[in-house]
């Protein structure tokens, strides 16, 4: 008989059955990397502002009542009631003498209401339009530099050389005084400030390499320009139109004051303080409240315009969402955690 070879076992050459792959280890939750926060909403950095939200508010309202107000009184800010003239502001005769009556008995809610129409018609024209010429001779010189840089800025200089009120005045006196000559003579004397703006932030930005990128493919001027050098000027550009709105409304307000601006039978605000000035000892409410409506407006549009320089700079935008410890802070010098 033949004996069974037994099994030897393992050898110190046999390695025996191989490990089982344990897996991938388990990751620590803490040590996990976590996604990027959203950028806040603008409407919850203007909450973070009172203020802003406040003003914002005072803005949105004026021009509501700028826009409706015309339609839902109709034509109460041209009747005339010499029963009623000269009443003080009361509660007893409804909501249009909330705020009293002028000389002619007129309703001076709703001439204020009317008024605003007037003068936002004025304000906001002059100001668009001069963004949007100023801004885009300005980038159009400051990207391309040379001669047609210098000319463009020894143009503004020009402008800037005369004070735009007393450019106002003499041209006002010399063509009939109008909403449209308003309009384009406050404009004209306003694009320099949105020239300069745009010419020193497109002389800035085209040395940079995404714009040098853009150049070695083929991109041409106007495509650059719209592309890559608009949308990071465009925050500084409306910053500034938002201070020279308050700016513009002022020199309307105080050319129509001296009776060259708005003429009746138009009314604004600027004209209903200056009719109102012979009545300041009997019937002080109809100068005092058109001011008051001219100063509320243009400091709300100055707040505004405090808030949207923070709103649009990345490195200054946590100031309208962190607790107002760390502002308070931050405020007084210390690094904010």
């Amino acid at each position: 008989m033949t004996a069974t070879p037994q099994d030897p076992g393992p050898t110190a050459q046999d390695p025996g059955p191989a490990p089982q792959d344990p897996g991938p280890a388990p990751q620590d939750p803490a040590a996990a990397p976590r996604p990027a926060p959203r950028p806040a909403r603008w409407w919850t950095l203007l909450g973070g502002d009172r203020f802003a939200a406040a003003a914002a508010v005072v803005l949105g309202l004026v021009l509501t009542a700028a826009l409706l107000g015309p339609v839902l009184l109709g034509d109460a800010a041209e009747r005339q009631d010499l029963r009623a003239s000269l009443r003080p502001p009361s509660l007893d005769h409804g909501v249009l003498g909330l705020l009293g009556t002028d000389v002619l008995g007129r309703s001076m809610l709703a001439r204020l209401i009317d008024a605003a129409g007037t003068t936002l018609s004025v304000a906001l024209p002059a100001v668009v339009c001069s963004l949007v010429i100023g801004s885009a001779i300005g980038m159009w010189a400051g990207y391309h530099g040379g001669l047609r840089e210098s000319a463009a800025m020894r143009v503004a200089d020009v402008i800037l050389s005369f004070p735009s009120l007393l450019l106002a005045v003499v041209a006002l006196y010399v063509f009939t005084p109008s909403v449209a000559n308003l309009v384009l003579i406050l404009a004209i004397t306003r694009i320099p400030v949105y020239l300069r703006t745009a010419r020193a932030e497109a002389a800035e930005l085209r040395s940079r390499l995404f714009v040098d990128a853009a150049r070695t493919f083929g991109a041409g001027s106007g495509a650059t320009i719209y592309r890559h050098i608009l949308p990071i000027t465009l925050p500084t550009l409306l910053t500034v139109a938002t201070v020279d709105f308050s700016f513009v409304m002022l020199t309307e307000s105080s050319l129509s004051f001296l009776g060259i601006g708005i003429q009746p039978p138009d009314v604004s605000w600027g004209l209903m303080v200056a009719q109102g000035r012979q009545y300041l000892q009997t019937a002080w409410w109809i100068a005092v409240l058109p001011g008051v409506a001219i100063v509320i407006t243009t400091v709300s549009a100055t707040i505004i315009a405090a808030w949207a320089r923070l709103a649009t700079d990345p490195a200054q935008r946590w100031r309208l969402t962190a607790p107002r410890a760390r502002r308070a802070r931050a405020n007084r010098g210390e690094t904010p955690s």
